[in-house]
């Protein structure tokens, strides 16, 4: 028996069986319309590791594929040409890994396509280790494309499939570990072995909590250095019902298209000028968009009022602050230019609201993230919206959830929760990144995929994220008690009369153009604007869009390092489409 690992290889055959769809964008979407409409798909490959210790010591752990994929809806038995096997290489999540299965096929009827799946190792509930490494998550995208690029593919179909247990005991009969006489390598397999349980180990293992110290700033808080080449003014404004709001303006030139950005609940302008990478602002402006604005709505984290408990809800936003803002941009642009929004979360739902109400008109186009007119949420999550105001309010007496409470020198109850949270959110060093998946969402991480934030971005979660009352998810869970739609706060209020009781009453007489997008990975407010977009397209077909961004999640369509690549040109062309109407 040989003691050299290089001349040890490695082979065993799977067969990972699913359902999957075209018409579906969400894995789990995919899967229940391929097995309602009965469209499986399998993939039968063998995996080979030619030299065993160049793999073990590789960071990729990659492997070859080869084999078949058998699907109906791509047209039958497709043989890989060119297959990547990756087991269990690091990501940018500290406790995640993934088992990788990449090939390049053809159809019998001669149209190309890359497969991309990937099961998910991520110790995020009990008991998981079984469904992580025998569930694969499936895209299949039209040509031969980068994988690494997946938001700039056009995905095909997309599903689940995966092993059963009489699957993977086959897997482990195949099991083929060999030296270079083609002898069994007991070292080899022990040495494979070793690798594979101490991968899961790093996964599932308990995680000490980060370190409370506070990263020094590399950009100043509330900072503007990310955008050149423009004259910076801010104009602050009131609402009727007595909150300061502001209006920035980045102003390079006339422009007959007048863009207005709004930031999500927590967030601010911000988020849209960040210095660290190519920013939503700066490439507008770089695209002959002369004239942005940004709204700081009253869910900014600029504004000290969100520090303390209050009562407002959506509704307040949609009657108080849009049509207030808008007022404020139209003093200054005057009633001929045209008006283009980009909105993101909460921002992206008062704002439709405002429109679908009538309170704000004279819109040309809406680009709408994440969700907008029907929310629905992770299962895990709409538990947080039902009791955890009431737990607030009445068992902790806290007035307000802040994402930094982790870094207060003192103890309190939010830092209790904080370290809470840290026990279980081992994903990253962040604090703030594990308050803000407590807060928001249901994943490790729930607000984006670490992959896709910059260093600086992921260190600054504490500038870029601020503090909110917990009334606001009341509203949230009102829409998601209500068929997963807008409605109204308290109908029969008199304060809020001029507002719809359902703001999708009316949707079929709203003739603004939306782009609805939505991140795959959205772990906060789930597939909502694929929803949003089924129901609108029965009311009035072909009048919006959708595009769905395979790899991102709730905010990294705009934060994330790559967006000016993968995100804001479908941004451009859409406002383009809709310029000059």
């Amino acid at each position: 028996m040989s003691n050299d690992l290089h001349a040890v290889s490695i082979e065993f055959a799977e067969v990972m069986k699913g359902w999957v769809s075209a018409e579906a964008t969400t894995f789990e979407d995919g899967y229940e319309h391929g097995r309602k409409a009965n469209h499986a798909l399998a993939l039968d490959v063998t995996v080979r590791i030619d030299d065993l210790d160049a793999f073990l010591h590789s960071p990729e752990h990659a492997g070859t594929l080869s084999g078949h994929v058998d699907c109906a809806l791509l047209g039958g038995v497709c043989p890989v040409q060119l297959g990547t096997f990756r087991l269990l290489p690091n990501t940018a999540d500290r406790d995640r890994k993934v088992m990788y299965y990449q090939v390049y096929c053809t159809t019998p009827q001669g149209e190309a396509f890359t497969f991309v799946g990937e099961k998910q190792v991520q110790h995020d509930s009990l008991l998981d280790l079984w469904h992580d490494t025998t569930t694969l998550y499936v895209n299949v995208f039209r040509g031969h494309v980068d994988p690494a690029k997946p938001a700039l593919a056009d995905l095909w179909v997309t599903g689940i499939i995966g092993l059963t247990m009489a699957d993977f005991m086959q897997v482990l009969r195949g099991l083929r570990v060999v030296d270079a006489n083609g002898s069994t390598s007991i070292k080899g397999l022990f040495a494979f072995g070793a690798f594979f349980a101490g991968k899961l180990w790093d996964v599932y293992a308990p995680h000490l909590a980060p370190s409370p110290d506070q990263p020094l700033r590399r950009y100043a808080k509330f900072t503007t250095e990310g955008v050149t080449g423009a004259e910076i003014s801010e104009h602050p404004l009131s609402t009727a019902d007595g909150l300061g709001l502001s209006l920035t303006r980045f102003r390079r030139s006339d422009c007959d298209d007048v863009v207005l950005i709004i930031h999500g609940l927590t967030n601010s302008t911000d988020m849209f000028i960040m210095p660290e990478h190519r920013n939503l602002v700066q490439h507008l402006l770089d695209e002959g968009f002369g004239d942005v604005w940004s709204l700081d709505w009253r869910g900014s984290n600029r504004f000290p009022y969100n520090l303390a408990r209050n009562t407002y809800n959506f509704d307040d936003v949609a009657l108080f602050d849009h049509p207030a803002a808008m007022l404020e941009l139209r003093r200054h642009i005057g009633t001929r230019r045209r008006v283009h929004v980009i909105a993101h979360c909460v921002g992206s739902i008062t704002f439709a609201m405002s429109v679908f109400a009538r309170t704000v008109q004279g819109i040309t186009s809406m680009v709408l993230n994440s969700v907008s007119l029907t929310p629905y949420v992770p299962a895990w999550s709409e538990i947080k919206l039902r009791f955890g105001p009431w737990v607030s309010d009445h068992v902790l007496g806290i007035e307000y959830f802040n994402p930094s409470w982790r870094r207060q020198p003192t103890w309190s109850v939010g830092k209790m929760i904080a370290h809470a949270a840290d026990i279980v959110h081992g994903e990253c060093r962040s604090p703030e990144c594990h308050m803000l998946s407590f807060m928001w969402g249901s994943g490790r991480p729930a607000v984006f995929n670490h992959a896709n934030l910059a260093e600086e971005t992921h260190e600054r979660l504490g500038d870029l994220f601020g503090g909110t009352s917990v009334h606001y998810y009341r509203h949230v869970f009102r829409m998601v008690k209500s068929g997963h739609t807008a409605v109204k706060f308290e109908p029969g209020h008199p304060r809020y009369a001029a507002l719809p009781d359902n703001y999708l009453e009316n949707a079929a007489d709203i003739r603004t153009p939306i782009l609805f997008m939505q991140g795959q990975d959205n772990h906060v407010f789930a597939d909502s604007n694929i929803r949003c977009h089924e129901r609108l397209e029965k009311l009035a077909p072909g009048r919006h869009k959708l595009h769905v961004f395979a790899g991102y999640g709730h905010q990294d369509p705009f934060m994330g390092k790559d967006a000016a690549i993968d995100i804001f040109p479908h941004i451009i062309s859409f406002l383009r489409e809709h310029a000059h109407a």
